[in-house]
């Protein structure tokens, strides 16, 4: 029997909220192929690294950034014949999404880093529009029934806060009121920290931590989130 090798890299799906909106971490690739385009950081896996290994340092590598503040998954693999020109490549992508992150520092094999928007990244290298559009669909469907919302906020946070966080990763306006009662008799999802804050009004505003939960009962299912 003759095997069949495949070189593994591994490629990341980074989400964020800066000033409002919903963002993803791309480079311009710096060297061949797709040289000068847009592309999902990553990178190939070396032989004494495991993979979840491999997604942190193309982190560190090509953006100065660090996952371990917010969420990290793996989100697929990635392996259609031909999707890389230098030969039979697999990629496993990588779901991370962190509370707001400053500018990023391009390095290793990224000519230049940036967040962009998601309606702003496409045309992406490789096959990475594909997995960005996998990505996003996994942060908004995972927002229905986890708390991983809470990844996108800091350790305390307003309820408003958090509503910010669905309606702009679900492209959508929710009900302050009706979101306010489900997220606050979800079991688990947060609970009070005894803080309060000031915000934008000038009224002082309860202040919440992520609960124990990892999932969440009722769900908050995008079409209903909306009503009462």
């Amino acid at each position: 029997m003759t095997l069949n090798t495949a070189a593994v890299t591994v490629d990341l799906v980074l989400l964020t909220i800066r000033q409002g909106a919903l963002r993803v971490l791309l480079i311009t690739r710096g060297i061949p192929p797709h040289r000068g385009k847009w592309a999902l950081p990553g990178g190939f896996v070396l032989p004494d690294e495991d993979l979840d290994g491999a997604a942190m340092r193309e982190l560190r590598e090509e953006t100065g950034l660090d996952p371990r503040a917010g969420h990290l998954e793996q989100l697929g693999a990635y392996g259609t014949p031909g999707r890389d020109p230098r030969g039979h490549v697999v990629t496993i992508a990588y779901l991370a999404l962190l509370p707001d992150l400053p500018a990023p520092v391009a390095g290793s094999d990224a000519a230049l880093a940036a967040w962009r928007t998601p309606e702003e990244s496409t045309g992406l290298a490789f096959d990475h529009d594909r997995i960005l559009a996998d990505g996003l669909e996994r942060a908004r469907a995972k927002l229905e029934y986890t708390p991983l919302a809470t990844a996108f906020c800091p350790p305390e946070f307003t309820v408003a806060e958090l509503r910010e966080v669905y309606e702009t990763v679900w492209r959508t306006r929710l009900d302050p009121r009706n979101f306010h009662r489900k997220v606050t008799t979800a079991e688990g999802f947060i609970e009070p920290t005894g803080n309060t804050a000031i915000r934008d009004r000038g009224r002082p505003a309860q202040l919440f931590r992520r609960g124990p939960a990892a999932l969440l009962h009722p769900p908050l299912l995008r079409g209903t989130s909306q009503r009462g």
